[in-house]
């Protein structure tokens, strides 16, 4: 089983080459938080992931977080003393604001960070994850009350947040909900209901644990708008912020899943538990979008970091395995199988993914970043739909990408990548739960058609393909491809454009992954000649891009057919 070495030069590429850093850094909400030192951030953040969080990986799986007889969780040995060590180096305050404890960077520079915690073991990074989807619903919707109180130790780390969503008979339906939130006549409501699929719902890595709840107050109406969004701590906390006497949630069972084992995926149950409303009632899914919307981000970070891993262990199980030969040496030379053909070939279709992947989640950041800092209110908004308009591309198409990038890490290790033992298999295990989470893919997809190809009248996704072309000449044809599965989705709306939704999220992930890639071609070019210290560097850009664009891209028209089949190719 490989070791996890930290990609930080392809990381700092896509930061300032993809994703324009250097032009984020001149906007005034960032001009003093040090991004030009970014590059030594992440080479602390991957010496911990690899050093600290990579070696727990295996453990992690082979043990797997349980539930003990009093109900509470306990984590495979090593995690709580790594999670302190991610704390104390302050990596769950990059992007919160510094009013906070937060230390401002940009969330683009704190995605890049996480994708190499997350490489490095997933069922960790999830528990941290969610916490920062908790900290920018509080950011965005809570009272000042609430910041002050729950904002502190949250972004320390000292505290973690849940999500509290799904339940038993509503699965993906929020507005079947049935949780109930009764007021007390003291401005604090008691719940009561069940909760399922909670991840990190409960664990002893941190002092408190702070659950973002959907409930439902009396004579609410049916549906989402009867739905409302409130705190519910693990243990209720006084005005300053001292937690005291344990409040009425708890774990009562613990899923067996197929990866991300050491992630306990908790059953939680709410018997009268104390909890305050966030906003007003009737609010809870917009604002709870504000947080959905971040963690849809960062599990699409989950598809590229488990590529990446599979990737390094797969390119390193293939240059080490001796079998067959080379047609020019003599038999009985057995060759290593990164000298086949075929195996350079899943490898650098494995690699290619990844860094059009990582282009493409660092873009739909930047965009958030722009969105909500650019001093031009016209900027910010431009910016916030091509936010909107990836969100769902980013979640959706990386998710499954990083299925197929582990699946075929499995194929390069031949039948040992079958066997546990050598661990490819737990990378596609892993992976598999990113396609479901946050909304499941084909939820996504339909939000994508339904929802943001329609928006301000098309022109974001006109603005992107605007910006697409001009390329690259395979580019150029999905650009064209993905323009009338578009203006044919808008044409058959109802159930025709439902059955096309996913392969065309399919398509225009393909595509913008192509823009990613053929940025990546000519800037390597360009910067061969100029940096020749660093020319493999640039030389294994220009391999990758190449073959992204000529192999993988063309893949992206061929699917207009699907788009527009229609709902009768589905009778």
């Amino acid at each position: 089983m490989s070791t996890y070495s930290a990609p930080l030069e392809d990381i700092a590429f896509a930061l300032r080459q993809i994703a324009g850093l250097d032009d984020l850094a001149q906007l005034p909400a960032w001009s003093d938080v040090g991004l030009d030192h970014t590059e030594d951030l992440l080479a602390e953040a991957g010496r911990l992931a690899a050093e600290v969080m990579a070696p727990l990986n295996r453990t992690g799986d082979e043990v797997g977080s349980v539930l003990d007889a009093n109900g509470n969780v306990i984590t495979p040995e090593g995690f709580r003393q790594a999670y302190q060590q991610y704390i104390q180096s302050g990596w769950t305050a990059v992007s919160a604001h510094p009013e906070h404890g937060g230390a401002g960077f940009p969330l683009v520079v704190d995605v890049a960070i996480q994708e190499m915690f997350t490489s490095a073991n997933m069922a960790f990074s999830l528990c941290p994850m969610l916490s920062q989807s908790a900290i920018g619903a509080l950011s965005t919707h809570g009272s000042p009350e609430q910041k002050h109180r729950w904002l502190p130790p949250l972004t320390s780390g000292a505290w973690t947040g849940t999500m509290l969503l799904t339940e038993p008979q509503a699965g993906s339906d929020v507005g079947a909900l049935t949780t109930r939130a009764e007021p007390q006549g003291d401005g604090s409501y008691r719940l009561w209901g069940q909760k399922i699929f909670i991840t990190w719902g409960e664990h002893d890595m941190a002092d408190n644990i702070v659950h973002v709840v959907l409930a439902r107050t009396p004579d609410a109406p049916m549906g989402t708008r009867g739905i409302s969004l409130f705190i519910v701590p693990k243990y209720l906390v006084e005005a300053d912020g001292t937690p005291t006497q344990r409040n009425d949630i708890r774990c009562i069972g613990l899923e067996h899943k197929v990866g991300i084992h050491a992630s306990p995926t908790c059953v939680m149950e709410l018997d009268g538990a104390v909890g305050e409303l966030v906003g007003e009632e009737g609010e809870g899914m917009r604002l709870m979008f504000t947080m959905m919307n971040k963690a849809r981000l960062l599990v699409g970070l989950e598809g590229l970091a488990v590529a990446e891993r599979a990737y390094q262990q797969a390119a390193a199980f293939a240059a080490d395995r001796r079998q067959g030969r080379r047609a020019d040496t003599e038999p009985g030379d057995q060759a290593p199988i990164i000298q086949h053909p075929d195996v350079r070939r899943m490898l650098l279709d494995m690699r290619a993914r990844t860094e059009a992947m990582r282009g493409l989640l660092l873009l739909n950041a930047a965009a958030a970043d722009r969105a909500a800092s650019h001093p031009d209110p016209d900027h910010r908004l431009q910016a916030q739909q091509r936010a909107e308009l990836l969100t769902p591309v980013s979640k959706a198409w990386c998710t499954d990408q990083g299925v197929e990038v582990a699946s075929l890490g499995i194929q390069v290790h031949g039948g040992m990548g079958f066997i546990e033992e050598t661990g490819a298999a737990q990378h596609w295990r892993d992976s598999r739960i990113a396609p479901i989470y946050e909304g499941t893919n084909g939820i996504q997809a339909i939000d994508l058609v339904g929802r943001k190809l329609p928006m301000a009248d098309g022109a974001p996704l006109a603005s992107l393909l605007e910006d697409m072309t001009g390329l690259d000449k395979n580019l150029d044809q999905a650009v064209a491809a993905v323009a009338d599965a578009a203006r044919w989705l808008g044409e058959h709306p109802g159930d025709d454009a439902l059955a096309g939704a996913t392969p065309f999220l399919e398509m225009l992930g393909l595509t913008v992954g192509g823009w990613v890639m053929a940025q990546t071609w000519d800037t390597s070019r360009l910067l061969e000649s100029a940096e020749p210290e660093r020319a493999d560097f640039w030389r294994a850009k220009q391999t990758s891009s190449r073959f992204y664009l000529d192999q993988i891209l063309p893949t992206a028209p061929a699917l207009l057919s699907a788009v527009t089949s229609g709902a009768a190719a589905l009778d």
